[in-house]
């Protein structure tokens, strides 16, 4: 055993002591600690059972003092477990202020992160040790463990109004210095981001349709168009449906606008190979990373997008193709529960990463049923909680592949703004060019909006 490892693990019996003589001298200081700490995180359990036994005494507006919480420990059979009446006596009348329990708190909290990386780095030790799973299976299990700390250590509290007044004054003074209408990742798309002013930080973006309208092609036109844009945003692509092989090619496509049937053939006419050359370079620089993992979990791709932001710090959009195929946590008792959790869990990240979250989702055959086949936000309320969670909702619809010979609207696509949480709704006309799997501005404005992000 290493000389470390023999070693008592971090805490403070003095921090622990006088946040419990806080908790006994003044109901507030309970108010105060509770925001910071729980029961686990203290060091001596008999602290934590007395811990955990005030704030129950204090939820119930129970009288709080050395005689009435002994009398309650005794009722629940816990006062030896907390070390009998002579402990619970010092600890009441422990040395320290009232007024520094949320600094003792903190101590408390910062000594039991330390333990649990103690723990964590021990467990992964001994899995490397034994040699007996794959080295990806534990890499998941140790970044899941230390993601899962931080992610702890970083709950928060509530926050006075003025400092959130603050940080948005500074974020309007900011956004009055220049000119130009989006404060977001853009789209790419002149109309759609008149209306978003571009994806903004922390949104989850639903975009649904039926197969074949499009929904990949869209986003892979978003992503291009941000990462090969003037500032070049770093974006983030799960494919669990196509290669990262296939994706590429359809960047290309798109890119060159050269056909995709020759680019799976390889039978590219004389005149397309140098578009094809000139636009490989460009996109061979653009910041876009793509994990191509089937059934990829939340856990899993929650690690990977915090590995990625961590590298590239200006991260301005993850998309996900598509939802409906991310594997769930096998604890709902169907798939559209599964989908409510997953979907849960995106918005989540998107607050977490402060970065815009677009997943794709398939719209039932419900869709098909109606006159016109246009989706509305009716038919996605069969895909589990997606409507309530997500800040945007658009729909992709092509008119020309249902009624083909009818329309007069060939080679236009509708983007259906259904939902905008902090903004308007409407929709918007693109062009799609099915061969390039491209679509393409049909813009009112004549000028894009300058990107503020």
């Amino acid at each position: 055993m290493s000389e470390w490892a023999q070693n008592l693990p971090p805490h403070s019996e003095e921090a622990e002591s006088a946040v419990l003589a806080a908790m006994f001298r003044e109901r507030d200081s309970i108010h105060e600690v509770v925001q910071l700490i729980k029961e686990e995180d203290f060091y001596l359990p008999e602290n934590g059972i007395m811990f955990r036994v005030m704030v129950e005494m204090n939820e119930a507006a129970e009288p709080i003092d050395l005689i009435t919480v002994t009398e309650r420990l005794r009722k629940m059979n816990l006062l030896e477990k907390a070390g009998g009446l002579k402990r619970v006596a010092q600890v009441a009348g422990a040395i320290g202020s009232v007024y520094n329990c949320a600094h003792y708190a903190k101590i408390i909290r910062e000594k039991s992160v330390l333990r649990k990386l103690i723990h964590a780095t021990g467990h992964i030790s001994d899995r490397s040790f034994e040699d007996a799973d794959p080295v990806e299976e534990i890499l998941d299990e140790a970044e899941k463990l230390v993601l899962d700390i931080s992610q702890d250590r970083a709950r928060g509290g509530l926050v006075p109004v003025g400092e959130i007044v603050d940080a948005n004054l500074e974020r309007l003074e900011k956004l009055s210095q220049q000119t130009g209408d989006l404060t977001g990742t853009p789209s790419g798309f002149v109309d759609l981001d008149h209306i978003t002013s571009g994806w903004q930080k922390s949104d989850f973006i639903i975009i649904a349709a039926r197969p074949a309208m499009g929904k990949t092609a869209l986003c892979l036109n978003m992503a291009s168009n941000a990462a090969m844009g003037d500032k070049g945003v770093p974006v983030a692509i799960f494919s669990l449906e196509m290669s990262k092989e296939q994706l590429v090619q359809r960047l290309i496509s798109a890119t060159a606008q050269v056909d995709q049937s020759y680019l799976r053939t390889g039978s590219l006419p004389e005149e397309d190979w140098a578009p094809l050359v000139a636009a490989i370079g460009p996109l061979a620089e653009a910041p876009i990373y793509i994990d191509d993992t089937p059934a990829i979990s939340i856990r899993e791709l929650r690690a990977k997008a915090r590995r990625l932001q961590a590298e590239h710090p200006d991260l301005g959009l993850i998309i996900i193709d598509y939802l409906q195929l991310m594997g769930g946590s096998g604890k709902s008792e169907n798939r559209q529960q599964e989908v409510s959790e997953i979907s849960r869990s995106l918005k989540a990240l998107a607050r977490e990463l402060d970065v815009p979250v677009i997943a794709l989702s398939q719209l039932s055959r419900s869709v098909e049923a109606t006159q016109d086949k246009r989706p509305a936000l009716s038919h996605l309320r069969e895909s589990g909680s997606l409507e309530q969670d997500a800040d945007l909702v658009l729909f992709i619809y092509r008119e020309e592949y249902y009624f083909p010979e009818e329309t007069e609207r060939q080679g236009i696509a509708d983007i259906i703004i259904a939902k905008h949480r902090n903004g308007a709704t409407g929709s918007v006309a693109l062009s799609f060019q099915k061969e390039f799997t491209k679509f393409g501005n049909l813009a009112q404005y004549a000028e894009p909006p300058r990107d503020l992000s």
